[in-house]
Protein backbone atom coordinates (compact mmCIF):
# COMPACT_ATOMS: atom_id res chain seq x y z
CA UNK A 1 0.00 0.00 0.00
CA UNK A 2 1.08 3.57 -0.63
CA UNK A 3 0.69 5.58 2.54
CA UNK A 4 0.41 9.20 3.60
CA UNK A 5 0.86 10.49 7.15
CA UNK A 6 -2.83 10.02 7.92
CA UNK A 7 -2.58 6.35 6.92
CA UNK A 8 0.36 5.89 9.28
CA UNK A 9 -1.62 7.25 12.22
CA UNK A 10 -4.57 4.94 11.65
CA UNK A 11 -2.89 1.86 10.17
CA UNK A 12 0.49 1.20 11.78
CA UNK A 13 -1.05 -1.28 14.24
CA UNK A 14 -2.56 -3.40 11.47
CA UNK A 15 0.36 -4.18 9.13
CA UNK A 16 3.28 -6.60 9.15
CA UNK A 17 5.90 -4.20 7.82
CA UNK A 18 6.44 -0.60 6.78
CA UNK A 19 8.99 0.92 4.40
CA UNK A 20 9.83 4.52 5.34
CA UNK A 21 12.04 6.18 2.71
CA UNK A 22 12.99 9.47 1.10
CA UNK A 23 15.51 12.32 1.12
CA UNK A 24 14.45 13.72 4.52
CA UNK A 25 16.43 11.49 6.87
CA UNK A 26 15.16 13.37 9.91
CA UNK A 27 11.56 12.65 8.97
CA UNK A 28 12.39 8.97 8.41
CA UNK A 29 13.81 8.81 11.94
CA UNK A 30 10.76 10.64 13.27
CA UNK A 31 8.39 8.05 11.85
CA UNK A 32 10.48 5.28 13.41
CA UNK A 33 10.17 6.97 16.78
CA UNK A 34 6.43 7.45 16.29
CA UNK A 35 5.98 3.78 15.38
CA UNK A 36 7.84 2.68 18.52
CA UNK A 37 5.71 5.00 20.63
CA UNK A 38 2.38 4.15 18.99
CA UNK A 39 2.95 0.39 19.23
CA UNK A 40 4.27 0.62 22.78
CA UNK A 41 7.54 -1.14 21.99
CA UNK A 42 9.72 -1.68 25.06
CA UNK A 43 13.50 -1.42 24.79
CA UNK A 44 14.01 -5.16 25.29
CA UNK A 45 11.66 -5.91 22.39
CA UNK A 46 13.47 -3.72 19.86
CA UNK A 47 16.09 -5.14 17.46
CA UNK A 48 17.87 -2.73 15.09
CA UNK A 49 20.20 -3.66 12.26
CA UNK A 50 22.01 -1.72 9.54
CA UNK A 51 21.54 -3.05 6.02
CA UNK A 52 25.33 -3.53 5.73
CA UNK A 53 25.02 -6.30 8.33
CA UNK A 54 22.06 -8.10 6.76
CA UNK A 55 24.06 -10.93 5.22
CA UNK A 56 26.30 -11.54 8.22
CA UNK A 57 23.48 -11.33 10.76
CA UNK A 58 20.65 -12.81 8.73
CA UNK A 59 20.20 -15.73 11.12
CA UNK A 60 19.93 -13.42 14.14
CA UNK A 61 17.52 -11.17 12.25
CA UNK A 62 15.13 -14.02 11.45
CA UNK A 63 15.42 -15.41 14.98
CA UNK A 64 14.52 -12.05 16.53
CA UNK A 65 11.69 -11.49 14.08
CA UNK A 66 10.07 -14.92 14.26
CA UNK A 67 10.14 -15.76 17.97
CA UNK A 68 7.77 -14.37 20.60
CA UNK A 69 9.14 -11.92 23.13
CA UNK A 70 10.59 -13.41 26.30
CA UNK A 71 9.38 -10.32 28.15
CA UNK A 72 5.86 -10.14 26.74
CA UNK A 73 4.51 -7.41 24.51
CA UNK A 74 4.97 -6.63 20.84
CA UNK A 75 8.38 -6.85 19.15
CA UNK A 76 9.81 -4.58 16.47
CA UNK A 77 12.71 -4.99 14.04
CA UNK A 78 14.22 -1.94 12.32
CA UNK A 79 16.45 -2.30 9.25
CA UNK A 80 18.29 0.97 8.48
CA UNK A 81 19.82 2.33 5.24
CA UNK A 82 18.10 -0.27 3.09
CA UNK A 83 18.32 -0.27 -0.70
CA UNK A 84 16.98 -2.36 -3.56
CA UNK A 85 19.94 -4.71 -3.20
CA UNK A 86 18.54 -5.76 0.18
CA UNK A 87 15.08 -6.53 -1.19
CA UNK A 88 15.49 -10.33 -1.36
CA UNK A 89 16.32 -10.79 2.33
CA UNK A 90 13.76 -8.20 3.46
CA UNK A 91 11.02 -9.74 1.31
CA UNK A 92 11.76 -13.20 2.70
CA UNK A 93 11.67 -11.83 6.24
CA UNK A 94 8.39 -9.95 5.89
CA UNK A 95 6.77 -12.87 4.06
CA UNK A 96 7.89 -15.46 6.62
CA UNK A 97 4.84 -17.28 8.06
CA UNK A 98 6.35 -17.21 11.54
CA UNK A 99 6.90 -13.43 11.65
CA UNK A 100 5.94 -12.17 15.09
CA UNK A 101 7.51 -8.70 15.02
CA UNK A 102 6.55 -5.52 13.22
CA UNK A 103 9.28 -4.76 10.66
CA UNK A 104 10.26 -1.16 9.89
CA UNK A 105 12.57 -0.73 6.91
CA UNK A 106 14.29 2.67 6.53
CA UNK A 107 15.84 3.89 3.29
CA UNK A 108 16.93 6.99 1.43
CA UNK A 109 15.66 7.90 -2.01
CA UNK A 110 14.39 4.77 -3.74
CA UNK A 111 13.40 4.63 -7.38
CA UNK A 112 9.82 4.01 -8.42
CA UNK A 113 9.48 0.44 -9.65
CA UNK A 114 12.50 -0.69 -7.67
CA UNK A 115 12.33 -3.97 -5.77
CA UNK A 116 11.72 -2.51 -2.31
CA UNK A 117 9.03 -0.02 -3.27
CA UNK A 118 7.33 -2.52 -5.55
CA UNK A 119 7.02 -5.05 -2.72
CA UNK A 120 5.83 -2.63 -0.04
CA UNK A 121 3.49 -0.67 -2.30
CA UNK A 122 1.65 -3.71 -3.64
CA UNK A 123 1.04 -5.92 -0.59
CA UNK A 124 -2.21 -5.86 1.43
CA UNK A 125 -0.51 -6.00 4.83
CA UNK A 126 2.62 -3.94 4.09
CA UNK A 127 2.98 -0.26 3.27
CA UNK A 128 5.42 2.33 1.91
CA UNK A 129 5.58 5.86 3.33
CA UNK A 130 7.68 8.49 1.49
CA UNK A 131 9.45 11.29 3.40
CA UNK A 132 10.07 14.27 1.16
CA UNK A 133 11.70 17.53 2.25
CA UNK A 134 9.22 20.02 3.65
CA UNK A 135 8.15 22.66 1.14
CA UNK A 136 7.01 26.16 2.12
CA UNK A 137 3.43 25.00 2.78
CA UNK A 138 4.20 21.92 4.85
CA UNK A 139 7.03 23.74 6.63
CA UNK A 140 4.75 26.58 7.73
CA UNK A 141 2.21 24.03 8.97
CA UNK A 142 4.94 22.23 10.95
CA UNK A 143 6.21 25.49 12.44
CA UNK A 144 2.75 26.47 13.61
CA UNK A 145 2.10 22.99 14.96
CA UNK A 146 5.30 22.87 17.01
CA UNK A 147 5.35 26.49 18.17
CA UNK A 148 1.66 27.30 18.52
CA UNK A 149 -0.14 24.02 19.14
CA UNK A 150 2.56 22.20 21.13
CA UNK A 151 4.51 25.03 22.77
CA UNK A 152 1.81 27.66 23.40
CA UNK A 153 3.32 30.43 21.27
CA UNK A 154 0.58 33.00 20.64
CA UNK A 155 2.06 34.89 17.70
CA UNK A 156 4.66 34.43 14.95
CA UNK A 157 5.38 37.64 13.05
CA UNK A 158 5.40 37.47 9.21
CA UNK A 159 9.14 38.34 9.02
CA UNK A 160 9.98 35.61 11.51
CA UNK A 161 7.92 33.05 9.58
CA UNK A 162 9.51 34.05 6.27
CA UNK A 163 12.98 33.75 7.78
CA UNK A 164 12.25 30.28 9.17
CA UNK A 165 10.71 28.94 5.97
CA UNK A 166 13.78 30.20 4.09
CA UNK A 167 16.32 28.55 6.38
CA UNK A 168 14.62 25.34 7.48
CA UNK A 169 13.15 22.33 5.70
CA UNK A 170 16.13 20.26 4.60
CA UNK A 171 15.82 17.82 7.47
CA UNK A 172 12.81 17.34 9.78
CA UNK A 173 15.03 16.48 12.77
CA UNK A 174 17.03 19.70 12.47
CA UNK A 175 13.84 21.71 11.96
CA UNK A 176 12.22 20.32 15.10
CA UNK A 177 15.40 20.84 17.09
CA UNK A 178 15.49 24.51 16.15
CA UNK A 179 11.78 25.03 16.81
CA UNK A 180 12.10 23.49 20.27
CA UNK A 181 15.06 25.77 20.93
CA UNK A 182 13.24 28.94 19.90
CA UNK A 183 10.13 27.93 21.87
CA UNK A 184 12.24 27.89 25.03
CA UNK A 185 13.93 31.17 24.06
CA UNK A 186 10.62 33.08 23.75
CA UNK A 187 8.73 31.25 26.49
CA UNK A 188 8.50 34.40 28.60
CA UNK A 189 6.69 36.49 25.98
CA UNK A 190 5.01 33.80 23.80
CA UNK A 191 5.76 35.77 20.60
CA UNK A 192 8.32 34.82 17.94
CA UNK A 193 9.85 37.85 16.24
CA UNK A 194 12.55 38.16 13.58
CA UNK A 195 15.29 39.12 16.04
CA UNK A 196 14.50 36.03 18.12
CA UNK A 197 14.92 33.77 15.11
CA UNK A 198 18.15 35.48 14.05
CA UNK A 199 19.59 35.04 17.54
CA UNK A 200 18.70 31.36 17.67
CA UNK A 201 19.97 30.44 14.22
CA UNK A 202 23.68 31.47 14.21
CA UNK A 203 24.92 28.01 15.12
CA UNK A 204 23.26 26.59 11.99
CA UNK A 205 25.24 28.99 9.75
CA UNK A 206 22.07 30.70 8.55
CA UNK A 207 23.73 33.71 6.95
CA UNK A 208 26.33 31.57 5.18
CA UNK A 209 23.61 29.14 4.11
CA UNK A 210 21.69 32.05 2.57
CA UNK A 211 24.80 33.25 0.74
CA UNK A 212 25.51 29.75 -0.54
CA UNK A 213 22.03 28.80 -1.77
CA UNK A 214 20.90 32.10 -3.22
CA UNK A 215 24.30 33.15 -4.62
CA UNK A 216 24.63 29.81 -6.37
CA UNK A 217 21.29 30.03 -8.16
CA UNK A 218 21.94 33.70 -9.03
CA UNK A 219 25.36 32.93 -10.53
CA UNK A 220 27.52 34.84 -8.01
CA UNK A 221 30.65 32.69 -8.13
CA UNK A 222 32.86 34.34 -5.50
CA UNK A 223 30.03 34.60 -2.94
CA UNK A 224 29.09 30.97 -3.52
CA UNK A 225 32.62 29.69 -2.96
CA UNK A 226 33.21 31.89 0.11
CA UNK A 227 29.91 30.89 1.72
CA UNK A 228 30.58 27.20 1.09
CA UNK A 229 34.08 27.55 2.59
CA UNK A 230 32.58 29.07 5.74
CA UNK A 231 29.89 26.40 6.01
CA UNK A 232 32.31 23.52 5.65
CA UNK A 233 34.82 25.14 7.99
CA UNK A 234 32.09 25.47 10.64
CA UNK A 235 31.29 21.76 10.34
CA UNK A 236 28.29 21.71 8.00
CA UNK A 237 27.64 18.22 6.61
CA UNK A 238 27.83 17.94 2.79
CA UNK A 239 24.82 15.59 2.81
CA UNK A 240 22.76 18.19 4.61
CA UNK A 241 23.83 20.94 2.22
CA UNK A 242 22.81 18.79 -0.75
CA UNK A 243 19.38 18.27 0.81
CA UNK A 244 19.06 22.01 1.36
CA UNK A 245 20.06 22.60 -2.26
CA UNK A 246 17.42 20.10 -3.36
CA UNK A 247 14.77 21.93 -1.35
CA UNK A 248 15.96 25.31 -2.66
CA UNK A 249 15.84 24.21 -6.30
CA UNK A 250 12.36 22.74 -5.81
CA UNK A 251 11.15 26.09 -4.48
CA UNK A 252 12.79 27.80 -7.47
CA UNK A 253 11.11 25.34 -9.85
CA UNK A 254 7.69 26.04 -8.35
CA UNK A 255 8.30 29.78 -8.69
CA UNK A 256 9.49 29.51 -12.32
CA UNK A 257 6.55 27.31 -13.30
CA UNK A 258 3.79 29.44 -11.72
CA UNK A 259 5.56 32.80 -12.04
CA UNK A 260 4.92 33.72 -8.41
CA UNK A 261 7.58 34.77 -5.91
CA UNK A 262 7.34 32.58 -2.79
CA UNK A 263 7.36 34.01 0.70
CA UNK A 264 11.00 35.01 1.31
CA UNK A 265 13.11 36.84 3.84
CA UNK A 266 13.70 40.31 2.38
CA UNK A 267 17.51 39.97 2.33
CA UNK A 268 17.40 37.16 -0.26
CA UNK A 269 14.51 38.35 -2.40
CA UNK A 270 16.61 40.12 -5.06
CA UNK A 271 18.83 37.09 -5.64
CA UNK A 272 15.81 34.83 -5.92
CA UNK A 273 14.21 37.17 -8.47
CA UNK A 274 17.46 37.08 -10.43
CA UNK A 275 17.43 33.27 -10.36
CA UNK A 276 13.84 33.20 -11.61
CA UNK A 277 14.93 35.19 -14.68
CA UNK A 278 17.94 32.95 -15.34
CA UNK A 279 16.58 29.44 -14.84
CA UNK A 280 14.17 27.43 -16.99
CA UNK A 281 12.10 24.57 -15.63
CA UNK A 282 14.09 22.05 -17.69
CA UNK A 283 17.41 23.39 -16.38
CA UNK A 284 16.21 23.14 -12.78
CA UNK A 285 14.92 19.61 -13.31
CA UNK A 286 18.31 18.59 -14.66
CA UNK A 287 20.04 19.97 -11.55
CA UNK A 288 17.62 18.09 -9.28
CA UNK A 289 18.59 14.87 -11.05
CA UNK A 290 22.27 15.78 -10.66
CA UNK A 291 21.81 16.45 -6.93
CA UNK A 292 20.39 12.97 -6.51
CA UNK A 293 23.41 11.55 -8.35
CA UNK A 294 25.75 13.63 -6.18
CA UNK A 295 24.26 12.20 -2.98
CA UNK A 296 24.71 8.71 -4.42
CA UNK A 297 28.36 9.53 -5.19
CA UNK A 298 28.91 10.52 -1.56
CA UNK A 299 28.04 6.96 -0.58
CA UNK A 300 29.59 4.95 -3.39
CA UNK A 301 32.70 6.55 -4.90
CA UNK A 302 34.96 6.73 -1.86
CA UNK A 303 35.81 10.34 -2.73
CA UNK A 304 35.52 12.82 0.16
CA UNK A 305 32.03 14.35 0.08
CA UNK A 306 33.47 17.82 0.69
CA UNK A 307 35.58 17.65 -2.48
CA UNK A 308 32.63 16.41 -4.55
CA UNK A 309 30.40 19.20 -3.24
CA UNK A 310 33.03 21.89 -3.86
CA UNK A 311 33.53 20.66 -7.44
CA UNK A 312 29.78 20.55 -8.09
CA UNK A 313 29.18 24.02 -6.60
CA UNK A 314 31.99 25.78 -8.44
CA UNK A 315 31.10 24.26 -11.82
CA UNK A 316 27.40 25.03 -11.38
CA UNK A 317 28.05 28.61 -10.22
CA UNK A 318 30.23 29.21 -13.31
CA UNK A 319 27.55 27.73 -15.53
CA UNK A 320 24.86 29.93 -13.98
CA UNK A 321 27.03 33.01 -14.43
CA UNK A 322 27.27 32.22 -18.15
CA UNK A 323 23.51 31.66 -18.30
CA UNK A 324 22.98 35.08 -16.70
CA UNK A 325 25.21 36.78 -19.30
CA UNK A 326 23.24 35.15 -22.13
CA UNK A 327 19.97 36.32 -20.59
CA UNK A 328 21.23 39.92 -20.42
CA UNK A 329 22.41 39.78 -24.03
Amino acid sequence: MKWKESDFKSGIENIRALLVYGPDAGQVDEYCDKAIEKLGIEKDNLFALDSNDLNDKQEALFAESCTPSMFGGRKMVIVSNAGDGDAKIITELVSHPGLSATVIVCGGELRAGGALRAFFESGPDVAALPCYNDDARTLETLIRQVLSAESGIKQITPDAMAYMTTHLGGDRGITRGFLNKIAIYVSDKHIVELEDVEKCLPDTGAADTDDYLFSLTAGHIAQTVTALDRLLYSGAEPNMLVRMLDNHFKRLLAAVVDGQLPRLFWKVEDKFRTAMRIWSADDITAVLVRLNELEQQFRTTGMPAEILLRDFSLKLAMRVAKMAIKKRN
